[in-house]
């Protein structure tokens, strides 16, 4: 098993309703098959319960715990009940964001900016900076940060697009920072996906059928005209939380299909 005897605390482990599974339940059930222990960290308990269940009908160890990641004293909570638990911290799967409210910089509101940065780009730097003293006391961890092709390509969303170029700084820097004590730090960027977050959240806020949003995204993507999967996010996570992937840190891994590679 590629991570057996790990510790991976996944957050944003829960998900928004939808027909498909999202990239935080999926890293978190991949990790778990794939021999890990899993503190499961979301806002909406349930829906980090109903990951749990996932887990554990396939024989996985895992438990959930409730926090605002936008709130310091709640990420350094969630690092305390891992450390108590499982007693160490192997790896940091950061894969909370929102995009609400997002407009153009003329339309956009100061209110929307302000939470998606808090959300966004925040989250990452409270979660990161609270686990990082455990991961140093053991010299050796893995963090994994999803930010989004929007940090490198256009886009007419301009705190989104912000928030996740700030999430490739601040990941870049934590590697550079924590390379000494063997802390690995690296960004997936997902490109057009078909997940819950994606798809029921655009489609409703656009007003169009699902169906017809789903072939709009499809037709965007140059490999196969058709969108990735959370579990494409999910497996690129697993090898970068793996030892296979121990000389690889500071690095931004487009999971997408090619669509950045039209840049230029």
């Amino acid at each position: 098993m590629r991570l057996k005897e790990k510790v991976a605390i996944v957050v944003g482990a829960g998900q928004t309703p939808g027909d498909t599974v999202g990239n935080g339940r999926a890293t978190a059930i991949l990790f778990a098959r794939a021999g890990a222990r899993v503190a499961l960290i979301d806002c909406n308990r349930d829906s980090a319960l109903e990951t749990q269940a996932l887990i554990e009908a396939e024989g996985g160890t895992c438990f959930s715990f409730s926090a605002d990641v936008t709130r310091a004293q709640d990420c350094e909570d969630f690092v305390r009940a891992t450390l108590k638990t499982y007693g160490r911290v192997d790896i940091l799967h950061n894969n909370v964001g929102s995009g609400t409210g997002d407009d153009g910089i003329l339309s956009l509101s100061e209110e929307s900016w302000d939470r998606i940065m808090q959300v966004n780009l925040k989250s990452m730097f409270l979660s990161c900076k609270s686990v990082l003293p455990a991961m140093r006391e053991q010299r050796s961890g893995s963090i994994i940060n999803i930010s989004s092709i929007a940090a490198v390509c256009s886009a007419n969303i301009v705190a989104y697009k912000t928030s996740k170029a700030g999430v490739n700084a601040l990941t870049q820097q934590i590697a550079m920072d924590n390379a000494k004590y063997n802390i690995r730090a690296n960004v997936i960027m997902p490109g057009l996906m078909n997940t819950p977050m994606a798809i029921e959240g655009i489609s409703k806020s656009r007003d169009i059928p699902k169906e017809e949003l789903i072939r709009q995204r499809d037709a965007r993507v140059p490999l196969g005209e058709k969108m990735g999967s959370a579990w494409d996010v999910a497996y690129a996570a697993l090898f970068l939380a793996s030892d296979e992937a121990k000389f690889i840190t500071g690095v931004a891994l487009p999971v997408d299909g090619g669509q950045s590679a039209r840049i230029g």
